[in-house]
């Protein structure tokens, strides 16, 4: 990495009770933020906001959103106060170049962000913007729009893209220590050996992998965020693992970042 690019990081976020219960993986993010050079602002790609068209989020203060049910209060009661940035909102929707809507009041920072920011930048106190998942776009085509966003990693810009490789709800297995399927375990290693060799075509076309893809990928939206890290890779760059791990049977922690 160059002394003024920022790297583009994918954070497996799993479970929302990560926030309370620090591990090893909440270790690896907070390590990962001592690590960083401080950025001007953060552009987050959360798998929890999907919408239709592409929005980002352009208030000044953006609230802290509890997009989840089941858990305990002491979860609904975090706040990440951290500010937004209606600056970087209007570059990212000049980068695009398509039609952007700058949402300015609906959402905020979800937990598939400040999961993961509470441990990268425990003071809140860089600015976050959120760009959210146009559902109606196939995987090429988030690929495609994530590569207009290169640009702003040499204006220190941090790029953090937040789901899970895997991700199937309907498998988990909620016993401490449960064991990975074992085709949770094979599409995880399918994808570190593809962003190993940086072969892009074979992830974005992930429904070519067979059974095992689809069992871990039964919806797309906890995938997408890992292929806007990818699409952000720049000649002689090169993916780092910094965390990896099948929890609760099926969710992968696979985290890496570019540089």
């Amino acid at each position: 990495m160059t002394s003024h690019r920022q790297p583009a990081v994918f954070a497996g976020h799993g479970s929302p009770m990560y926030a309370l219960k620090p591990n090893r993986y909440t270790q690896a993010w907070a390590s990962l933020g001592k690590s960083l050079k401080r950025p001007d602002a953060v552009l987050v790609i959360s798998a929890h906001w999907v919408t239709r068209g592409v929005w980002v989020t352009a208030m000044p203060k953006p609230k802290t959103i509890h997009d989840f049910g089941g858990f305990p209060q002491e979860l609904f009661d975090i706040e990440y106060p951290a500010p937004g940035s209606p600056a970087l909102a209007d570059r990212v929707k000049e980068l695009l170049n398509v039609p952007v809507v700058l949402e300015e009041n609906e959402w905020g920072i979800d937990h598939g962000a400040w999961s993961v920011l509470r441990y990268i930048y425990p003071k809140a106190d860089v600015p976050i913007v959120q760009l959210s998942l146009d559902g109606s776009m196939s995987a090429r085509g988030h690929y495609e729009l994530a590569k207009k966003l290169r640009p702003l990693r040499d204006e220190n810009i941090l790029i953090l893209s937040s789901g899970n490789v895997v991700h199937n709800l309907r498998t988990i297995d909620w016993h401490d220590n449960a064991e990975p399927l074992i085709w949770a375990k094979d599409f995880n290693q399918f994808f570190i050996s593809k962003i190993c060799a940086e072969h892009h075509e074979s992830l974005i076309d992930w429904e070519h992998y067979g059974d095992a893809a689809h069992l871990s990928i039964p919806t797309a939206e906890h995938y997408w965020p890992a292929l806007y890290t990818l699409a952000l890779q720049e000649d002689g760059e090169y993916a780092q693992i910094f965390a990896d791990g099948i929890e609760m049977s099926s969710i992968s922690m696979l985290s890496f970042s570019i540089q």
